[in-house]
């Protein structure tokens, strides 16, 4: 039985965005298992590569306490097991629980007696109860809380952002008996100098995680929808959010693309949930739905600037910068700029691609375009700047317009630069 953190022997299972950065932090203070089915992923941490770019060499080189495997011989010795595996959603945006499962019927194999199992993958309230212990039960033939225990503890990870990092963002703890709630916070307490919360039973720890995206995906969902009504009446957003926001109590949301593995996705656990339980949500659906439209709304926009200007919509060059799902970071995971990319490709227009972050075969594998890393001068008929990399700021915006024929268009969708030098801003 784990009766103290000092007594507990780690697995992390599951080393991306989330598990990674975890298995980092953790091996400042003990030894631990970091685990991955995916044995490239594994070779190259070992090698002390990072693909997400979150960490460098040395940073994964100087943790000595930690064993990077795809093994599951390696988990055997482990009496705590932290799941930290994504939990998208699928072409009907219904949860896919895959590898949730798979995770869970592995770590089911190699529990033991009095052995306890952390869940971080964002899931909907009640979700490890009803789903993932099941499973365990199955596979280990031990009795939930009473052979084994479990608890959930949220990922709270910011992916590109090095000033909000692991440890000090507050973190919520749960558990299933009030013994183990205590030595699971008491586990996060030793990493999280921000703090912890500890919830008072997994399914308020569940579903605080997943309202934290959905308030944000709504409010952004408003900001999108009078960025529309402030375009129609030919007012600049940006100008209007700098007004309101002197008031103290204004929240400062802007418009854009919404994706990622979190706003885009952590809404439709809840929405799932909320219809099994023959409740219809109104507002966190309405929210989704303008938001997964944001796509075809700039592609028209984009689209319309050009016509004005008399630019021949089909076989135009349009080059976008950024593909990513937010700023500063690899991950093209679930990015906005997807349907940006299908709206105009209904043009026949041609694209180009650019993101000096993201892996450029990533990106051909993705959209089969290989992404241009030179701009070549005279060009583009038009530019959509869709995510604010600092490195775009940097380039600054001279070589952007010199990439442009002398008829054109920029679109920059996150205010990177002044409203006097582009044509078009959301």
């Amino acid at each position: 039985m784990i009766n103290k953190t000092n007594s507990v022997r780690l697995a992390i299972i599951g080393l991306g965005y989330v598990g990674l950065p975890l298995a980092l932090e953790f091996a400042k203070k003990k030894s631990l298992i970091g685990f991955d089915v995916n044995k490239k992923r594994v070779k190259e941490l070992n090698s002390g590569i990072d693909t997400n770019l979150e960490f460098k060499k040395k940073e994964l080189k100087t943790k000595k306490k930690i064993i990077f495997t795809y093994s599951e011989n390696d988990l055997k010795s482990a009496n705590c097991y932290i799941i930290t595996v994504p939990t998208p959603v699928n072409k009907i945006k219904n949860p896919d629980f895959t590898s949730l499962i798979e995770a869970t019927e592995l770590i089911g194999k190699y529990i033991k007696k009095k052995d306890i199992i952390i869940y971080e993958s964002t899931v909907y309230p009640g979700c490890v109860e009803e789903l993932c212990v099941p499973i365990l039960e199955k596979f280990s033939n031990l009795k939930y809380n009473q052979d084994f225990f479990c608890g959930y503890s949220p990922e709270r990870i910011n992916p590109g952002d090095k000033k909000h990092t692991i440890s000090n963002i507050k973190k919520i703890t749960s558990g299933s008996t009030p013994k183990i709630a205590k030595i699971i916070d008491d586990l996060y307490a030793e990493i999280i100098t921000a703090g912890t919360h500890k919830a008072p039973s997994i399914k308020v720890a569940e579903a605080a995680k997943v309202i934290e995206n959905t308030q944000r995906d709504v409010n952004i969902a408003l900001i999108n929808e009078l960025s529309m009504i402030f375009n129609k009446l030919e007012i600049d957003t940006h100008e209007v959010l700098n007004a309101a926001e002197t008031k103290w109590n204004f929240l400062p949301f802007k418009p854009g693309l919404v994706g990622g593995h979190c706003i885009g996705v952590d809404p439709y656990y809840l929405t799932y949930k909320a219809k099994s339980i023959n409740y219809n949500p109104k507002i966190i659906l309405a929210g989704r739905d303008l938001n997964d439209n944001m796509g075809n709304y700039v592609a028209l926009q984009l689209i319309n600037k050009m016509k004005k200007k008399k630019i021949k919509i089909k076989g135009a060059k349009i080059l976008i910068m950024g593909l990513t799902f937010k700023e500063n970071c690899a991950d093209l995971r679930n990015s906005g700029i997807q349907g940006v990319i299908k709206k105009l490709r209904k043009y026949e227009c041609k694209i180009s691609l650019h993101d000096p972050w993201a892996n450029n075969n990533e990106i051909k594998k993705k959209y089969g375009i290989f992404p241009k890393t030179k701009f070549v001068n005279n060009t583009y008929d038009a530019v959509l700047i869709a995510v604010a990399h600092k490195k775009f700021k940097k380039l600054g915006f001279q070589t952007i317009l010199k990439s442009c024929k002398k008829t054109n268009v920029i679109y920059d969708l996150k205010y990177l630069f002044r409203s006097s030098q582009v044509n078009l801003k959301l």
